[in-house]
Order: C-alpha cells, then sequence, then structure tokens
C-alpha cells in the first residue's frame, strides 16, 4: 500500500512541475515517435500517454542499480538515434524518501509521455549504446531486484490545473 500512495504522490508531484497545459483538444502528441512493440513478456513497453514502472532494490543492491542508470543515463545524454532521444526526454527516475514494507528502495520510473512501444529496460538499451560495460556490471544489475517490476500504463483522467471538460455524448 505504502508503494501505491508514493507513486501517487509522484505523479501528483509531476504533474504539478511547469509545463504548458495541454488543449482540451489535444489527446495525443502530435509527431510522439511510435514504435512496435516486442512481443516479449519481459519488455518495458507502454501503450499508453504516461507510464510507470515500480522496481524494488535489495538494500545491499541499490549501488549497483544506481550505477548502472547512471550509467544509462550518460549513455542517453550523449545518444543521438531520435527514438531513444524522445524516450529519454520523459523519462524520469525517483527514488522513495523510506525503504518499503520488507527493507527494499524504491524507484519509481515515470514515463511522461511515453515513446509508445518502446522498449524502456535498461540492460538491452546499455547493450545497445555501451560498447565497452563493466563485465559483470549487468549481472549486478539483474541480482539487484527484490521481485519484477511492476509496469502501469496510465491514461490521463484529469488536469487539475485547467476546467474540466463537458462529458462526452454517449453514442
Amino acid at each position: 500500500m505504502s508503494l501505491f500512495f508514493a507513486s501517487f504522490l509522484l505523479l501528483a508531484q509531476a504533474a504539478a512541475s511547469p509545463s504548458p497545459p495541454p488543449s482540451p483538444a489535444q489527446n495525443v502528441t502530435p509527431g510522439k515517435p511510435v514504435v512496435d512493440p516486442t512481443p516479449d513478456p519481459a519488455s518495458s513497453h507502454f501503450t499508453a500517454d504516461a507510464g510507470i514502472l515500480l522496481v524494488a532494490i535489495r538494500p545491499a543492491a541499490v549501488a549497483d542499480y544506481e550505477s548502472v542508470m547512471t550509467t544509462l543515463q550518460e549513455a542517453l545524454s550523449k545518444d543521438t538515434d531520435q527514438t531513444r532521444v524522445a524516450a529519454a526526454k520523459g523519462w524520469r527516475i525517483y527514488k522513495a524518501a523510506e525503504p518499503d514494507a520488507k527493507g527494499n528502495t524504491l524507484y519509481v520510473h515515470l514515463m511522461t509521455p511515453t515513446v509508445t512501444g518502446f522498449d524502456y529496460r535498461p540492460s538491452l538499451l546499455l547493450d545497445e549504446l555501451v560498447k565497452e560495460l563493466a563485465p559483470d556490471l549487468l549481472t549486478k544489475y539483474q541480482d539487484a531486484f527484490a521481485m519484477p517490476p511492476s509496469k502501469l500504463n496510465l491514461t490521463e483522467f484529469a488536469n487539475m490545473s485547467v476546467a474540466p471538460l463537458p462529458p462526452k455524448p454517449k453514442g
């Protein structure tokens, strides 16, 4: 339950960040990249405008996980592939201030907007972007997870900074 509230608070915080409100008629970002999703059940792709990955990391492996995320961040900051650039632009990672009930450190990956169908798996991206990876970096990364990440596809229900739209007619 604390994981739910943590993600809820982070979404509220992200919604409060300074960005121009979308126009009422705007449902999708014009020119937003879309790639075909992979059939791999372990993929981390999203089909909605926003997405969250909730990640629980074992206490002894926090440094390993953060090292991988920093390595990926550095690689993405130098990347020129337009699809990956678009994905990185909307990707934020938040670290919970308190551990979960089992002592795990919680990370919330917030993707808004998503690149629909793009696989946000750090291990795949590192394989594509970093030619000289430390030999045990990905093994340590894989061993860091306390449980598999939870993935949520999100569709905006309300933007609390603008007046509500009239309901759509049924038909």
